[in-house]
Parts: structure tokens; sequence; C-alpha cells
């Protein structure tokens, strides 16, 4: 990744925007929308603890002074179309509160990322939204049903996957989660999957071998399996090169090795 993705926490926050016309009103629409302050003033809005900054003039000497001062200033900042002078970008938002996808390019081309998220909002259900919330308001429910958090993951994913009771591409998804907590059944122990590759290549890999991958607790890979496969495993699970002679981890276990 060239980019980390992170979600700014802004309600209620300032947040500064200069410029005029339409690009500086649909930064400001922006921020709004997420609960921001607007601040149209650098000192105002330095004053009043503003984080992040867009610059939306049209004057490129303009642009380039403001950006450098409120770098200076601490704050990170976003310029209209020009990704050399960002700190971040704004990506194209998918929205089903408080499920939300963002799509960025790096800058690269916002036609793209808006493209995809268009043809996303065609698959995912309206009431998505709900069934993230239904979740958050059963955590205490679904910890007592699970104390363990491995088997409290492998029970969610298996009911989140293509297919399970919770699946959130389904209709309705948001409405089973209480009969599938009061009926889920207890998830097996530790269990260990063979994947031999195919190539090096991460497009090769089969659905299967992909989900396997996403929601593996921990890694035992050939030391020869290269870093683009390995990326394709849940940033916190373990990964640990064979031979691995220590005890085994816990929950789904993934074997890599090239073919």
């Amino acid at each position: 990744m060239r980019s980390l993705p992170l979600f700014h926490q802004i309600a209620g926050q300032p947040v500064i925007v200069l410029g005029e016309g339409e690009a500086a009103q649909a930064k400001r629409r922006l921020v709004e929308r997420a609960g921001g302050i607007v601040m149209t003033e650098i000192g105002e809005g330095v004053d009043k603890g503003a984080r992040l900054a867009f610059v939306a003039h049209q004057d490129a000497l303009a642009i380039e002074a403001d950006a450098l001062r409120l770098r200076g200033l601490g704050l990170l900042v976003n310029v209209v179309d020009r990704p050399q002078l960002c700190d971040f970008t704004t990506p194209s938002v998918l929205d089903r509160d408080p499920l939300l996808i963002a799509i960025g390019t790096g800058g690269a081309s916002a036609g793209l990322a808006k493209a995809v998220r268009l043809r996303l909002e065609r698959l995912l259900p309206q009431r998505l939204g709900q069934l993230a919330e239904r979740l958050q308001q059963a955590r205490e429910r679904l910890r007592a049903r699970w104390p363990d958090p491995a088997a409290r993951r492998r029970a969610l994913d298996a009911a989140l996957g293509e297919g399970g009771a919770l699946d959130p591409l389904a209709e309705g998804s948001a409405d089973a989660l209480k009969a599938w907590l009061e009926g889920a059944v207890e998830t097996d122990p530790a269990e260990h999957v063979t994947i031999l590759l195919a190539s090096d290549d991460p497009d090769d890999l089969t659905l299967r071998q992909a989900r396997l991958l996403g929601s593996a607790d921990a890694i035992l890979h050939d030391p020869a399996v290269p870093c683009v496969i390995l990326d394709r495993a849940r940033a916190d699970a373990l990964r640990l090169p064979l031979p691995h002679a220590g005890p085994d981890p816990k929950g789904l276990i993934i074997i890599l090795q090239r073919n």
C-alpha cells in the first residue's frame, strides 16, 4: 500500500477549509456531513484546535503558501487536485452508516474511485448499517457466548461469510442476528488447513483460499512465500515461518507451501 487508510473522528471538531468555488464548497459539505465545524480562517481554526485542513484556492501561489503555512503549524493538509502537496487524500465514500467503505487511489484518479463505488452501491443492501449497529449492541452477549476471542472471531467469520446466517450481502441479515445468536453452535477447536500455492501471484489464489487467508488466526508459511501472498491474511494474524517447533496457536491455522 502507498497510503494508510484511516477514519478521522471530526464530529464537533474544527476543520479548516480554505478557498471559494465549487471545489471548496464540496469540501465544506464533506466536513459538515461528518459532523465537523468548518473554519475559513487559519488563525481561528488553529486557535480552536483544528487538526485537518483543506486548501481549494484557484491561485497556485496561494495554494502553496497556505499549504506550507498549515503544515508548519502541525496540521495535516489536503490540497484539491494537487496530490503531491497532500498529507492525505479524500476517498470516494460508500455510506451505510455506521458502516463506511472508503475507496481511494492515492490521488491517481477520483473518477476511478467513484466508478468502483457506484458499482458497489448496487451490491450492498441499504440496511447493512443496521447489521453493524445490532452487532455492536450484541457485543456483551457475544463475549458471554464465546469468552475466547479466537472462538468468537471464528463464529462471526462463519456467520458473516458467504451464505452464512448473517451474510452482509443478504437482505434481512440484521433481523437474523437474534435467532443466530440464540441457536449458534459452539465453534470447533483449532483447525489446520494446508494451502499449496499454484504460483507467487495472489491473483491465482482461489476464492476459498483467499477467504481462508482472510479469516485465519495464524499462518505457518514456507519462508519463500512472497509478502504479496501473506498480505492477504489479516493484519493481526500470527505469521510463523516453517519449520515451526513451538506450540500451535489457537484458531484457524493456515499452512502455506509453495508448489
